[in-house]
Order: C-alpha cells, then sequence, then structure tokens
C-alpha cells in the first residue's frame, strides 16, 4: 500500500506578507533612520571642523600676500593678469572645463597605483600649476630670455586660480552635503593647500619670497585668532 504523502502546512494566507512588510518594514525604517542620524552627525562634526579650520584660510591668505609684495611690482602684475584673464573668460566666454577634467584624468593615471589617492588628488593637487613650475625651472637652466618668467607667472596664476574654481564647483555640486559641511571643510582644505604649494613655489624662483617666513605668520595669525576668540569666550577679565 502506497504511503500517503499530506502536503506541507502552510501558514495561514497573509501571514507571511504581515511579517515581511510589517518587521521587515520597521527594520528597514529604523536603519534609514540610524543611517540618517548618522551621517547629520558626521556632518556636523565636519561643520565644527570646517569653522575651526577657517581662520588658517584667512592667515594663508595675509601670510601669502605677506611675501607676494616683495616681488617686482611688475611680475606681480603679470602674475594677476593671469588670474584676471581666466576669470574673464570664464564669466563672459567659455567655461574651460575640458581643461579641468584632463587634468582631473592625468592625477588620476598618475595616482592609479594607490587608489585611495585616486579619489582625492584631483580636487587637492593643481596638476596644472605643478607642471608650469617644473617646466619654468627645467627651461630656466638653458633659456636666460626674461620673457620665461613672465609667461610662466602668467600660466601658474591661470591655472591656480582655474583649479580653485572648479574644484569649488566640484564640491558644491555634490548632494546631501549637510550644513554645507563638505564644501566648507573640503573647499578650506584644498584652498590652504594650494596656496601653501604656490608659496612654496614662488620662493624656489624668488629669494625675496620665503616659504618659512609664509608658514610662520600663517601659523602665528591663525594662534592670535584662536586666543582672541577663547579670550572673549572664557576669560572676562
Amino acid at each position: 500500500m502506497a504511503k500517503k504523502e499530506f502536503p506541507e502546512k502552510l501558514p495561514p494566507k497573509g501571514k507571511e506578507d504581515f511579517a515581511q512588510n510589517d518587521f521587515g518594514g520597521l527594520s528597514g525604517d529604523f536603519s534609514s533612520k540610524i543611517s540618517g542620524l548618522s551621517s547629520k552627525l558626521f556632518g556636523i562634526i565636519k561643520f565644527i571642523l570646517a569653522v575651526i579650520i577657517l581662520p588658517f584660510v584667512y592667515s594663508s591668505v595675509v601670510s601669502f600676500l605677506n611675501e607676494f609684495v616683495q616681488i617686482d611690482p611688475y611680475l606681480q602684475q603679470v602674475f594677476l593678469n593671469g588670474i584676471i584673464t581666466f576669470l574673464a573668460v570664464y564669466l563672459f566666454v567659455w567655461e574651460p572645463v575640458i581643461i579641468y577634467n584632463k587634468g582631473h584624468k592625468l592625477l588620476e593615471i598618475m595616482f592609479s597605483f594607490f587608489k585611495p589617492m585616486v579619489n582625492v588628488a584631483p580636487f587637492l593637487l593643481p596638476i596644472y600649476t605643478i607642471l608650469f613650475f617644473i617646466i619654468y625651472g627645467l627651461l630656466s637652466i638653458g633659456i636666460k630670455d626674461g620673457r620665461l618668467i613672465e609667461y610662466a607667472l602668467f600660466l601658474i596664476g591661470f591655472s591656480t586660480i582655474l583649479h580653485l574654481t572648479f574644484s569649488a564647483k566640484t564640491i558644491r555640486s555634490k548632494k546631501g552635503d549637510f550644513l554645507k559641511a563638505n564644501y566648507i571643510f573640503g573647499f578650506s582644505f584644498i584652498f590652504i593647500l594650494n596656496i601653501a604649494l604656490l608659496a612654496f613655489g614662488l620662493s624656489l624662483i624668488f629669494s625675496k619670497f620665503s616659504f618659512v617666513n609664509f608658514c610662520n605668520i600663517s601659523f602665528n595669525t591663525a594662534k592670535n585668532i584662536f586666543y582672541a576668540v577663547f579670550k572673549q569666550l572664557f576669560l572676562f577679565k
């Protein structure tokens, strides 16, 4: 006599749906809320760090200008002409984003051996400015024409402001930036690093431009700002 097979007992209709829809949904909502809270908390922390780093943005500009005025006034104007030319082209003629993207890809290739730097280096390093410093250094060994430094400074000024402009635009366009913490912190850090690299490069070209003085003035200016704020908040005498 054949063994009678009984059908497998199934849960009441709608029970599985209830478990999946209610408990699974509650679990998903809870996870998304935790993720959202942690993202906002991290955004607040980055915003605080961004506020802390802002005095260094100011101090780096002050210290750079303090050294920059030591350069010949005509060469100062050549550098500024590079900045003005980019702004005029960017605002009234054409946004040279393709030039920035080419530099972006070049840095990605250069740092392809180290993946973490692939995502960071294109924003941090002004590749064209660095290349112009290197090219000028190599050409100046054999070429003693005074126009070489003029072309170099013009291109350095142009490429520096190009990098800062499009880096700021790229960071600002990212979504989910709570309190604009990513933008403020990220661009502040990029700005400080770019000013420091620019100061270092100019110190190699001009003997009157001191990178050591740039660092000292920048640090002392920021320190004085922090002390003044601390004094106002916690010292009442």
